[in-house]
């Protein structure tokens, strides 16, 4: 190579064991050449950078009931976890329907199923909130299908970028949309809020004890990006337990994501189209994150059953056991709720 060659630029040093930035985590970006990195990351209890472990996979299996060449949907795709190992239990013969309204993550979702051999015969990824999917069915020429699956909430994906803006664990703009061509960001939501707006939201999405206060400090104010937004929170709460703080910053970020994506009303609106897009003796099994989730979840259940919609329903919610839980922390607040159609 003669002095005037260009020398190719050197690979980026893996920042040690655990990098910190997001970024900089390319190995756990990358799982199939560092298998070895990825397991160990998982068997110490954290998900890898970019992806999202599916959380009581067998429990869901077992709660769809499912059976070769079966039609449904998983109206809430992400990461595509429980996806595979549905199309692995409906086989070649069955076909599934995958709903995400995250244009940042549906294509390489897709290409990840399409990677393990699951072809346009038997997958289709659209690009839909799951309110939408009567319309979804509709447009495929079917009304009904044998079962549906949601995962309600962010994914480990949307979480862990920074560039999201769903976390306070590091700096990034104040973002916080699952689509991030549509709608006000949380930067733009908190300007434009009134106090009562805001303590509302405080209330409603996460039951935050001191929501009037919070209010009061945050309303009509313009944050730069996430810690800014989260140090405002740890003044405006007069607590000398550090953990109650975190805590109180951690019910805030939910509370105002549940608002700009409007979860809450597409998940009502998901619940009341619900029971027209199964067949009869079909089952759908929801998964939810906190009580406002699996509140509406189980009131739209025991309704649909006292209604003769539903003819049986789970007997409470399934949780994740010790060992889940220490696999995977964030599977510890998560119940699953199963209904059957009439």
């Amino acid at each position: 190579m003669s002095d005037e060659t260009p020398r190719p630029p050197r690979r980026k040093r893996y920042g040690g064991k655990n990098p910190r930035r997001f970024e900089d985590k390319y190995k756990e970006h990358d799982p199939a050449r560092y298998g070895e990195t990825i397991a160990k990351v998982i068997a110490s209890g954290k998900t890898p950078a970019g992806s999202h472990i599916p959380i009581l996979v067998a429990e869901v299996l077992e709660a769809l009931q499912l059976k070769f060449g079966m039609t449904g949907v998983d109206a809430t795709l992400g990461y595509g976890g429980h996806a595979a190992k549905i199309l692995e239990k409906i086989g070649p013969t069955g076909n599934l329907v995958g709903l995400d309204m995250d244009p940042l993550e549906i294509s390489k979702t897709e290409a990840r199923l399409r990677g393990l051999g699951f072809g346009v015969e038997c997958f289709e990824a659209v690009r839909s909130n799951y309110a939408g999917i009567a319309k979804v069915l509709e447009e495929r020429g079917t009304h009904e299908v044998d079962f549906i699956f949601a995962d309600l909430g962010c994914s480990s994906m949307q979480f862990d970028d920074p560039a999201r803006g769903f976390s306070y664990k590091s700096v990034g703009p104040l973002d916080m949309r699952m689509n991030p061509s549509r709608g006000l960001t949380a930067a733009e939501w908190l300007v434009r809020a009134s106090v009562e707006k805001l303590e509302t939201a405080l209330h409603l999405n996460a039951d935050e004890p001191r929501a009037e206060s919070i209010a009061v400090a945050l309303a009509g104010h313009r944050f730069a990006n996430t810690t800014s937004l989260a140090q405002a929170i740890r003044e405006s709460v007069r607590v000398s337990d550090e953990d109650e703080r975190e805590l109180t910053v951690r019910r805030v970020f939910q509370a105002i994501r549940i608002a700009v994506n409007e979860e809450f009303t597409a998940l009502e609106a998901f619940l009341r189209v619900l029971p027209k897009c199964l067949k009869p003796g079909g089952r759908a099994a929801i998964l939810t994150f906190h009580s406002g989730e699996d509140r509406r979840v189980k009131q739209a259940m025991r309704q649909g059953v006292r209604d003769g919609i539903f003819f049986e329903m789970s007997e409470g919610a399934t949780v994740a056991g010790p060992e889940e839980r220490r696999m995977n922390p964030r599977s510890s607040s998560a119940k699953l709720r199963w209904v059957t159609r009439a």
